[in-house]
């Protein structure tokens, strides 16, 4: 028989969720501020429904992507995915490279260090959900990884928009910047939205010519640890391009694609409220210091390098 102030505590979540939910879906909601409420939820009362959370978050994750896609100019798709495209392989092979030899010095064990340094150098939670039963970990070393990368994930999404304005970056480069140096598309497209109407569109287009990275990455773990793991292809991408053919060559439609991008704008702030929410005491507990220790120092090196590499023209849209 369960206890009365354990119900009462329940039920107190559930509507402290509920409510939560319905106001990220409100006009007055913003992507930062969604998070930081899905945050003060899941550190405090907990999220009630964390079972079933993470999957609805990432169905409504890939739908709000395909909505953006609605709201883009193919030709701008175009432009940043070339580019995007060439910058994320040579930013992925240099977080992995650094990521790899951080756990080692660390001492974190190779598994979770190697999906950390995946979901750095990839997109995230996506990426370590992707590779973690071909690399043949285990639910702990998954819940380390993910944990780390929810944190960071949280922290950039709050301070990219603060740094960007700080010193100074025009649209483009802060789209660039948040797509090659925050983890997860959710986080990078929140962030580019603060910022601008052409920070979201570069940020979203090469964030995800960086997720297509998934797929070689998945192939070659498989090869190495000659896994039979089925393998997550990111569908969801090619969808988001025919949202943005749609968009660029039906002007007849002009009406209904608003409405579905202004929908992706809704949902993708609903989604930061739903990992805001999944982040609890027992998240930090499981992380441990010598991983998070890892994800840190990664997410510092990459950030500060491609941020250094897109002010001084190097690399540029």
């Amino acid at each position: 028989m369960s206890s009365p102030v354990l119900s009462v505590e329940n039920h107190t979540s559930q509507v402290l969720f509920l409510a939560g939910l319905l106001f990220s879906l409100s006009p007055w909601a913003s992507p930062p501020l969604a998070l930081a409420l899905g945050l003060a939820l899941g550190l405090t009362v907990g999220n009630p429904f964390r079972r079933g959370t993470s999957r609805i978050t990432t169905m409504l994750l890939q739908a709000s992507v395909v909505g953006l896609g609605f709201g883009m100019n193919l030709q701008q798709v175009l432009k940043a995915g070339r580019s995007g495209f060439v910058y994320t392989a040579l930013g992925i092979s240099f977080a992995l490279g650094v990521g790899l030899l951080l756990a080692r010095g660390l001492g974190v064990k190779p598994t979770a260090g190697f999906l950390i340094s995946t979901g750095t150098a990839i997109c995230g939670g996506s990426a370590i959900a992707a590779v973690g039963p071909v690399a043949g970990a285990t639910e702990e070393e998954m819940s380390v990884a993910l944990g780390t990368v929810f944190i960071l994930n949280s922290v950039a999404l709050l301070t990219f928009p603060w740094v960007g304005a700080a010193l100074h970056l025009s649209q483009t480069q802060f789209g660039l910047w948040a797509a090659l140096a925050i983890h997860d598309t959710s986080s990078v497209v929140g962030a580019a939205a603060k910022y601008g109407a052409l920070a979201l569109a570069v940020g979203t287009t090469v964030k995800l010519a960086r997720a297509l990275w998934i797929v070689p990455v998945c192939l070659g773990t498989a090869a190495v640890k000659r896994s039979e793991a089925r393998i997550k292809w990111p569908w969801f991408i090619a969808l988001f391009v025919l949202a943005a053919v749609a968009n660029t060559f039906l002007p007849a439609g002009a009406a209904m694609f608003h409405g579905v991008y202004r929908l992706g704008v809704v949902g993708l702030t609903a989604t930061l409220f739903l990992i805001g929410s999944t982040v609890s005491r027992g998240t930090l507990k499981t992380v441990g210091t010598r991983p998070l220790l890892q994800g840190v120092l990664l997410w510092m090196v990459v950030a500060v390098t491609s941020f250094l590499l897109i002010r001084y023209g190097v690399i540029g849209l």
